[in-house]
């Protein structure tokens, strides 16, 4: 039964329920444990290959649910005639893919996005995404990743939010809106996958796929929040992740997937393996075999398999011997279908060919320059070197190995999507009566010097230098850990050369993660972060360097002084020495005998080209009991904001609370507000916050789940960044 002889489109979850019992009904169980199954397309070559044939069997069988990989829309159709037109029931497939931060159009990576603090950055991204790769034949994209993390050295922080789960929050929400819309099987929409469920970003030493070892309290409050926030934005599906928790691999974590997840949150949608995850339950010893891997998958709350086959391998048995019930068999497979009938295939599974999106077009690369230009962070700027006056800057030297280079996407990237505009042909276009030269002076990982000379040349010609460092995107990602955070190779002697002619030099970052910045950077008149920005990263570029542009980003990341330092982030707890009690905030913290206290640049921190005043914070009352909290009340809070310079620009009002007396010890701040507002000179508003019990409790070490929120005093601080010192007590009684 092929599901064609429906008449409308668009099912409601009665419609679907009825459907998928229909189907289980008439379903044998290999077609059952077929529709777990995930195949890897031929184009990937990574570890277990992509094996078309394979594929193409097993859809004509009725025995495959989903394939990841299929690039573009002729070859998606093909495959999906063979499964919808010659299989048995007509069961369509549901296609993959790592849709991360764009399909023809990159966007920054996440982290850069997350500098914007604005989710309509990543909502943009996340529309552009989807309408191309729909158009395109793929249904399901493999983002957001929510994992909240505490380590630069890690690779994936690239593909994060940061450090903080309340931003990482609200990113999520509104990727995952950005992603579906309100409608699943519209055209231009696609199933989002919240990964990696979960705790995947307190990898040991930041090494990936390493141990994590938890605490209930800590899991709840750090690493969870994201992930009910993108459950409750309407996930189609949750991706498992390929860590242990507390000696428990998360494939096989039935607390964290069934417990939590599917239970205490309601979720019915799909939990997808990682990569092989399910397999790998045997290199963590925590399966002796395949058979017992498939077991202790399925029935912690895995639904379907990607690239490894031991459910389809190993069901049938499991079943017999009643080490597998057939109603979780049942419920894996009904979650399954349930996604095919949100995403409308059984109505639609082909896409219209002629339709299909072949590149970027300029409505998207216009989406990307701006948010390139949103996630920039304005790190240094001394005596107003920056923006550059077009009319005034007669030459400019743009110097470094990522001056004239395309290689600007950033990680997770797909095959064929364009290169950047590089920065060199960016300002060339934005400043064309200035005479720019351009030199390369050191390669991006290489130790060799003999290019630094021309490069100082350039820059002792010029009026000002734009000198280009950082580190290439295959230096962050995943499996791209680092154990130094500093420029590669023979970058830092770079910086500091050219910093010694004299000449006025921007430093602009690229890379994927947080940097050390070393002594150069008070040599360095200013120092921008562009991480790695897209397709338009030479425009955008330029358009912050010049102006345009006004810089408002904040870096979603602590920036430490020393690799020694990490992990260094700003909602870090207390310790009990040393102790001062006239500075408890700043002196709570252990620290080291031979780097200063504290980061080079903190969460939240970044310049504009104007100036802001906040004013303290204002509640609508300061008490309030308990009760009245949970029972749903809440408190306003009102900042003043006024620009004080001479430009329109942005500013990103912040609040963050902090329990000072708690029974289970709470961060020295938590973020809990955040507001991007556009002020032109002179201009002042009134920026409003709404606390409530989610902002003012937290989870206890309870397993079961339990929610507290205590009597006593709440300091909530308000400004500019995580180090804002305007206060205001509330009281909870």
């Amino acid at each position: 039964m092929s599901g064609h002889d429906h008449q409308n489109s668009v099912r409601n979850d009665h419609d679907h329920e009825s459907r998928i019992a229909d189907l289980l009904a008439q379903m044998t169980v290999e077609e059952k444990l077929g529709q777990l199954q995930q195949l890897a397309w031929a184009w990937d070559t990574g570890p277990g290959g992509g094996d078309t044939a394979a594929a193409e069997a097993a859809a004509r069988k009725g025995l495959l649910g989903s394939v990841l990989n299929v690039v573009g829309a002729e070859a998606s159709n093909a495959l999906q005639r063979i499964a919808v037109e010659e299989s048995r029931l007509g069961i369509p497939l549901v296609f993959g893919l790592d849709v991360i931060h764009g399909y023809h159009t990159t966007f920054p990576i996440p982290l850069a996005q997350a500098a914007a603090f604005d989710p309509a950055v990543t909502a943009a991204d996340a529309e552009v995404s989807a309408r191309e790769a729909r158009s395109n034949g793929i249904h399901w994209t493999f983002s957001p990743m929510m994992d909240v993390t505490h380590e630069p050295r890690w690779g994936r922080i690239a593909e994060s939010i940061g450090e903080d789960p309340y931003l990482t929050s609200a990113y999520a929400a509104a990727k995952v809106r950005g992603y579906q819309g309100d409608d699943l099987a519209a055209s231009d929409r696609l199933a989002a996958c919240a990964k990696h469920f979960a705790a995947y970003g307190g990898a040991e030493g930041g090494r990936d796929y390493n141990t994590v070892d938890v605490s209930e309290q800590r899991l709840r409050n750090l690493y969870l929040p994201p992930f009910k926030a993108a459950v409750d934005a309407g996930a189609a599906t949750v991706m498992a992740a390929f860590n242990t928790i507390s000696g428990v691999p998360a494939h096989a974590n039935s607390h964290t997937l069934s417990g939590i997840l599917k239970e205490s949150w309601g979720f019915d949608g799909v939990v997808v393996s990682d990569w092989t995850g399910v397999q790998e339950l045997i290199a963590h010893g925590s399966a002796a075999d395949e058979a017992e891997a498939a077991r202790r998958s399925l029935t912690a709350g895995v639904d379907m398999e990607m690239v490894s086959t031991t459910f389809v391998d190993h069901g049938r048995e499991l079943l017999a011997s009643g080490a597998l019930t057939e109603e979780r068999l049942d419920d894996a497979v009904a979650r399954v279908l349930r996604l095919k009938l949100r995403l409308g295939l059984f109505e639609r599974p082909y896409v219209e060919e002629s339709a299909a999106i072949t590149g970027p077009t300029l409505a998207a690369r216009a989406a990307a320059r701006e948010a390139a230009g949103r996630c920039m962070v304005l790190l240094r700027n001394e005596a107003g070197t920056l923006p550059f006056d077009p009319a005034a800057l007669r030459s400019l030297a743009v110097v470094g190995p990522f001056a004239d280079s395309g290689d600007l996407l950033g990680t997770w990237t797909l095959p064929g999507a364009p290169e950047a505009v590089t920065v060199l042909a960016g300002l060339r276009e934005a400043l064309p009566d200035t005479e720019i030269t351009h030199a390369e002076g050191a390669s991006a990982e290489g130790t060799d010097p003999s290019g630094i000379a021309a490069a100082v040349a350039a820059a002792e010609a010029a009026d000002a230098v734009v000198l280009v460092v950082g580190e290439a995107p295959a230096l962050s990602g995943e499996a791209a850990v680092r154990s130094e955070l500093g420029l590669p190779g023979a970058q830092e002697r770079l910086v500091a050369e050219v910093a010694a002619t004299g000449t006025p030099c921007v430093v602009l970052l690229v890379a994927g993660r947080p940097l050390t910045i070393g002594a150069w950077a008070d040599q360095v008149q200013a120092v921008v972060m562009a991480w790695h920005p897209g397709i338009e990263a030479g425009t955008a570029v330029a358009d912050v360097l010049t102006g345009a542009v006004v810089p408002g980003g904040k870096l979603p990341v602590t920036f430490p002084r020393s690799v020694g330092q990490v992990p260094l982030y700003y909602n870090h707890e207390r310790t009990g020495r040393p102790y001062d009690p006239a500075a408890p905030e700043v002196k709570y913290v252990s620290r080291y005998l031979d780097v200063e206290d504290g980061p080079a640049y903190p969460f939240g921190y970044g310049l504009s080209y104007t100036t802001f005043e906040t004013g303290a914070p204002r509640l609508d009352h300061e008490r309030i009991t308990a009760a009245a909290l949970e029972a749903g009340a809440t408190v306003e809070v009102t900042v003043p904001v006024r620009n004080t310079g001479d430009r329109t620009a942005d500013e990103v009002v912040q609040l963050y609370v902090q329990d000072p007396a708690a029974s289970i010890a709470q961060p020295v701040r938590r973020l809990r507000g955040f507001s991007r507002v556009r002020l032109a000179p002179g201009e002042e508003r009134q920026v409003r916050f709404t606390l409530g019990a989610e902002d003012l409790g937290f989870w206890t070490e309870d397993p079961a789940g339990v929610f507290l929120v205590e009597p006593g005093e709440i300091h909530l601080h308000t400004g500019t960044s995580s180090r804002t010192t305007a206060t205001r007590t509330l009281l909870i009684t």
